[in-house]
C-alpha cells in the first residue's frame, strides 16, 4: 500500500513518521511519499524521517517529491497537512485579531476563520486531482481547523475525507495514567465539534467514572489538558472540556495574558521554526544524522513546551541540558488515528476513535451531513458513530452557535461572499459581534488579497 503526505515538509512530520514505522508493517504499507511545495525545506525534513526509518529497519520505501500528480498516483491514504501563507500567517491572524481585542488562536475564533479561508480552496483543487488519480484512496485532513475544513470538503462533494486530529487521544492516554489504567482498557467517549468538544462518558471496567472524576481536584491537578480550568468550572460543568474550551471558558483572561506577555505563540512558533531550519541547514545530516535529529528533537521541545503557555500564564518549563540525549515521542500522535482507523478496515480490529466526519444525525439537532468530532466505533465496514451522552443546554448552545458559524464560513469561502463571512464572525461566540465582525473580516480580506483575491 502507498500513503502519500500533502505537507510533508511541515516540523512534524518527523513525528509522524516514527509513528507510521510503528505500524505500517501491520498494515501493509510499503510505500511513503512525502510531498511539499517548498523542496528546500522538505530535504531538510525528508533526510530527518530517513533516519527515523532506517533506525527501526523497517522495509517501507521513501519518496520525495514536488510533483502532486505523479505522487498520488496508485495512493491508497493521502494525509493532509498544509499552511497556506506559511508561518507568516499564523502570526499575522493573531495580530489582526488582538487588535480588536480578540482571541486569534489560529483554530479557534477569527484566527481559525482566517486560516480556513485561506485554506480550503487549497485542500478543494487537492481533493479534486485526489478523486481523479486516486478515487479510492482514504483523505485523512489534519490540516487546522481540522473540523471546519473537513466540512468544507464534504459539503463540495468529497465523501472519502476524514478529519483527524490527535488531541483526544493524547487526552485519554493521560486520563488513563491519572487513575492508573491501561488506555486500552478504558472507554471514553466524546462529543463535540473539533477543539470544541467535551467528554461525556468514561468507563473502566463496567463501571461510570465521569461523575466522580468532575468533582475530583486531585485528578483534574493530573491532566495536562484539564489543569488550566478552574476545578470549580469542571464540577460545574458536570463534563471534562476540551483543552481549547480555555479560550471560550477563559476568554478575557486568555487576551489578558497574551498583552501581558507583550508576543503571541504565533511569533515564537515562527522564529523558532526559522532557526531550527537555519541550523539544520548548515549541518551534514548525510553524515551525521543522529547530531541533527537531535539538534531537531531540542527545538521541537522549546515548540511543545509553548503550547498554551503564554495563553494560560503557566510557569516556565523545564528545558533539557545541552548533554541530554532526547527521545522521539513514543506516542502515535495523529498518526495513530489515522493507523487504528486503516489497521481496522485492512485487518477487521475493533476500537474506538474519535474522528470528525458526518454524524449530525447522531446528536438531536443536527443535520445528518453536520461534520462533528465524536468517538466512532471503527470496524472492517469502517467508522460507526456512537450515538453519545446527552450534552448539558450549556454545551449544546455553544456547539450549535459554533457549528452555524462553520456552515457560514463554508459557504463564504465557496461563494466568495463578504456579506456571509461577516455573517459567520457576527455569530461566532468569540465575536458576537457586527461591527467587530465587519472589521474583523475586511481585515482578513485585505491583509491576504494575494492569496484570496477580490470577495464580492
Amino acid at each position: 500500500m502507498k500513503l502519500v503526505l500533502i505537507g510533508g515538509a511541515g516540523v512534524r512530520a518527523v513525528f509522524f513518521t516514527k509513528s507510521l514505522t510503528m505500524l505500517a508493517k501491520d498494515i501493509g504499507i510499503k510505500k511513503f511519499v512525502m510531498y511539499d511545495v517548498n523542496q528546500e525545506k522538505l530535504e531538510i525534513i525528508g533526510k530527518l524521517c530517513k533516519h527515523v526509518i532506517a533506525q527501526r529497519g523497517i522495509d517501507m520505501e521513501l519518496e520525495f517529491s514536488n510533483d502532486i500528480e505523479e505522487a498520488l498516483v496508485g495512493a491508497d491514504y493521502v494525509i493532509t497537512t498544509i499552511r497556506v501563507g506559511n508561518d507568516r500567517s499564523r502570526v499575522i491572524d493573531e495580530q489582526i485579531a488582538l487588535k480588536h481585542g480578540v482571541i486569534g488562536q489560529e483554530t479557534t475564533g477569527p484566527g481559525g476563520f482566517s486560516m480556513a479561508v485561506r485554506t480550503i480552496p487549497v485542500l478543494l483543487d487537492y481533493c479534486e486531482k485526489i478523486k481523479r488519480i486516486a478515487p479510492n484512496a482514504w483523505v485523512f485532513n489534519f490540516t487546522n481547523p481540522s473540523g471546519l475544513v473537513s466540512q468544507a470538503l464534504h459539503t463540495a462533494g468529497y465523501d472519502r475525507v476524514i478529519g483527524i486530529c490527535d488531541t483526544p487521544s493524547s487526552t485519554k492516554i493521560r486520563i488513563a495514567e491519572a487513575i492508573g489504567a491501561n488506555p486500552d482498557e478504558l472507554y471514553v467517549e466524546f462529543v463535540g465539534l473539533n477543539h470544541l468538544s467535551w467528554i461525556t462518558s468514561i468507563v473502566h471496567e463496567g463501571k461510570e467514572l465521569l461523575p466522580e472524576l468532575v468533582s475530583n481536584k486531585e485528578f483534574i491537578a493530573k491532566v495536562e489538558e484539564f489543569k488550566m480550568f478552574d476545578p470549580e468550572l469542571i464540577n460545574t460543568l458536570k463534563l471534562l472540556p476540551n483543552e481549547y474550551l480555555y479560550y471560550y471558558y477563559n476568554r478575557e483572561q486568555a487576551v489578558q495574558n497574551i498583552i501581558n506577555n507583550g508576543d503571541t505563540r504565533a511569533k515564537f512558533v515562527e522564529a523558532n521554526n526559522a532557526e531550527m531550519l537555519r541550523v539544520l541547514a548548515g549541518m551534514d545530516i548525510d553524515a551525521d544524522p543522529e547530531t541533527a535529529l537531535q539538534t531537531y528533537l531540542r527545538f521541537m521541545h522549546k515548540r511543545e513546551s509553548s503550547y498554551m503557555a503564554i495563553e494560560t500564564s503557566k510557569g516556565p518549563i523545564h528545558q533539557p541540558s545541552e548533554d541530554e540525549k532526547l527521545e522521539m515521542p513514543n506516542t502515535l500522535g495523529y498518526a495513530g488515528v489515522m493507523l487504528d482507523f486503516a489497521r481496522a478496515m485492512n485487518q477487521g480490529i475493533e476500537k474506538h476513535i474519535v474522528l470528525n466526519i458526518p454524524a449530525g444525525e447522531h446528536v438531536e439537532g443536527f443535520d445528518k451531513n453536520d461534520v462533528l468530532e465524536i468517538t466512532c466505533k471503527m470496524t472492517a465496514n469502517g467508522a460507526i458513530p456512537v450515538t453519545p451522552k446527552k450534552l448539558p443546554e450549556h454545551a449544546y448552545q455553544l456547539m450549535k452557535n459554533v457549528k452555524l458559524f462553520e456552515s457560514l464560513t463554508v459557504e463564504a469561502v465557496l461563494n466568495k461572499s463578504r456579506e456571509t463571512a461577516i455573517k459567520a464572525l457576527m455569530v461566532h461566540p468569540l465575536v458576537n459581534s457586527y461591527s467587530m465582525a465587519k472589521s474583523l473580516v475586511n481585515d482578513y480580506l485585505e491583509a491576504y488579497v494575494d492569496i484570496l483575491g477580490e470577495w464580492k
